[in-house]
């Protein structure tokens, strides 16, 4: 049996933007919702704060994709930042780190209902200083393929690479991500901060970061066939 999917849009994206993703994966037999996102749904994170408020979108999506399909686990599809929010939802630590929430009324230990994570274009590390308090909470307390019961898949694009005068916006990018600029990516994450220890990480040439992009990004057909038979 297929399960269906969850997709989690990337930082300030919206669901409206991976429903050409989701459509290529229903007709390839896969089910599923995207996280009904809007801009302003991301505008209280601004600044490094909570996530809190993505992370309630992604357990009512969950909790409606299990009540619709009469499953007990999904599939999380998750592009750019969705991939480390991802990655707290399925915690077990409380994310109280910002006062926002206590320990009773948050939304995480999601892992019992999800069976994969495949993240896209992820930076699962970061140097910039609004975004590491909200990484470092991760990777201290789920560093790399944490969870031996799911499967973790992270997919990263090879398609530019970072000068510091030729290429300006990715070598910026890359160094802010990894603190180094002179490397490959997907045009905004580098293929070193897209990967995690101890899962299953792919790496194609050119695909780009966003459905925005020109040209391949993760969601294009030819990149989909790459990383589609992990839902299955």
């Amino acid at each position: 049996m297929i399960l269906p999917t969850v997709i989690l849009p990337g930082y300030f994206a919206r669901g409206t933007d991976y429903v050409a993703l989701a459509e290529i994966l229903k007709q390839k037999g896969i089910p599923g919702a995207i996280v009904p996102l809007r801009k302003r749904d991301w505008l209280p994170t601004l600044g490094g704060r909570s996530v809190v408020p993505i992370l309630r979108l992604i357990h009512d999506t969950v909790q409606g994709v299990l009540q619709e399909y009469k499953g007990d686990r999904v599939n999380l599809l998750a592009h750019s930042a969705g991939g480390w929010i991802a990655r707290i939802y399925l915690g077990d630590i409380p994310y109280t780190i910002h006062g926002d929430v206590t320990a009773q009324d948050g939304v995480w230990q999601g892992r019992d209902r999800v069976a994969s994570l495949i993240s896209l274009g992820t930076p699962h590390i970061s140097q910039e200083r609004w975004t590491k308090r909200n990484l470092d909470f991760v990777n201290d307390n789920y560093p790399g393929a944490f969870y031996s019961n799911l499967q973790y898949v992270c997919v990263a694009g090879k398609a530019v690479y970072g000068k510091q005068w030729e290429s300006w916006l990715a070598y910026n990018s890359y160094k802010l991500t990894s603190g180094e600029g002179n490397t490959w990516g997907d045009g905004i994450t580098p293929i070193a901060a897209a990967h995690l220890a101890g899962a299953t990480n792919l790496t194609l040439e050119g695909v780009m970061h966003s459905p925005r992009s020109p040209g391949l990004w993760y969601g294009s057909p030819e990149a989909i066939a790459n990383w589609v038979d992990y839902l299955a």
